[in-house]
């Protein structure tokens, strides 16, 4: 795979009601000529594998992924296992043996149901922490490279403690995928608990703090490169069409993200585009045009019209995957269809 480009990242510092985030120094290595004119295309798939026979049949996924002569890297938007099984070392060692066989590389976003939501007594009651840990250490072997056999170079937040938030460039078109995940971002309280615990809290805002240093620096290296669009990916769905009344006391850790993206995305001259999962329903919109209830909902004063949100399918309806195509020279950049897996019924 070429021209993915890469940059240092900068931190981020976030308060528990007002956030800032400091620019720092980017740097960029070359800028190949190729990467703003030739098209190309990644699958996208997100919650999944869930239970057993998803399990048994994961490997199929990968097999048809891999067939597929157009696809050339692949992104899992988080979620490895359902919210009722065992966050077990040897369920993740085989859901990374699986990864492995992707042919090419390949950008695991983290979701909940793999650490965050690992406190309940049918998770095994680990402490989420710890698992994060876990999760790190092994789907994150080396940081800055992706997984899969055709492993790159990316830009990794190793150095922030956040090896799973890394930015990439391809075709004109800069991405990020980010450590954003459902249960009101890790928020919501552990068994036993009714209010997060200190330490519970100190992560969110650590995370989040190097989320939106990668949101800005993402952003930054886009305008500064001209880029087409930029292409933001996470587990969590901070615009849940399912959820009919939504609570803000179910969402608030998720604001200083939503904020950010919606300032950075008006500062942007070209589609935004965030690819998620965690509500298992194909779902296209733009969760932030004028008139959408998220804008108040979320306290944002300014329409976000430039940015476009895609929701795969997941859980049950985890039948196809996402096939995304970047054409550089249209005016939405990316377009996308939904490829029907192999025995799924669908």
């Amino acid at each position: 795979m070429r021209s993915w480009r890469h940059a240092v990242s900068t931190s981020a510092a976030l308060g528990l009601i007002t956030l800032a985030v400091s620019a720092g120094t980017a740097s960029a290595g070359p800028h190949a000529a190729d990467a703003h004119d030739k098209p190309f295309t990644f699958a996208v798939i997100g919650d999944m594998p869930y239970g057993s026979a998803e399990i048994a049949d994961f490997p199929h996924v990968i097999s048809q992924i891999n067939a597929d002569p157009d696809v050339t890297f692949v992104s899992h938007l988080g979620d490895i296992k359902n919210g009722s099984t065992a966050c077990s070392d040897a369920y993740f060692d085989m859901v990374k043996s699986e990864f492995d066989q992707f042919k090419d590389p390949l950008v695991y976003t983290v979701g909940d149901n793999e650490w965050t939501d690992c406190h309940r007594p049918n998770n095994g009651s680990y402490n989420p922490l710890e698992r994060l840990a876990k999760i790190r250490q092994v789907f994150f072997p080396r940081p800055g490279r992706t997984l899969g056999q055709k492993s790159v170079r990316v830009t990794s937040q190793a150095d922030e403690g956040v090896p799973e938030n890394v930015r990439y460039t391809r075709a004109g078109v800069a991405f990020a995928a980010v450590d954003v995940v459902g249960s009101n971002n890790s928020m919501a309280p552990w068994t036993g608990n009714t209010q997060p615990t200190p330490e519970q809290a100190a992560e969110v805002l650590a995370r989040t703090a190097s989320v939106i240093g990668s949101i800005h620096d993402t952003f930054a290296s886009a305008r500064k490169h001209h880029d087409k669009a930029v292409t933001l990916m996470m587990q969590a769905d901070m615009f849940d069409p399912t959820v009919s009344d939504p609570s803000y006391a179910d969402y608030y850790a998720f604001q200083p993200i939503v904020a950010a993206i919606a300032r950075e995305s008006a500062a942007f001259d070209g589609p935004v585009y965030l690819f998620n999962g965690d509500s298992h329903v194909y779902n296209s919109d733009q969760p932030l045009a004028a008139g959408s209830s998220w804008l108040s909902f979320y306290h944002l004063a300014t329409a976000v019209p430039n940015l476009h949100r895609v929701t795969v399918d997941g859980s049950s309806n985890a039948k196809d995957y996402l096939k995304v195509t970047v054409k550089p020279h249209t005016p939405q950049v990316l377009d996308w269809t939904r490829v029907p897996l192999a025995g799924s019924g669908a």
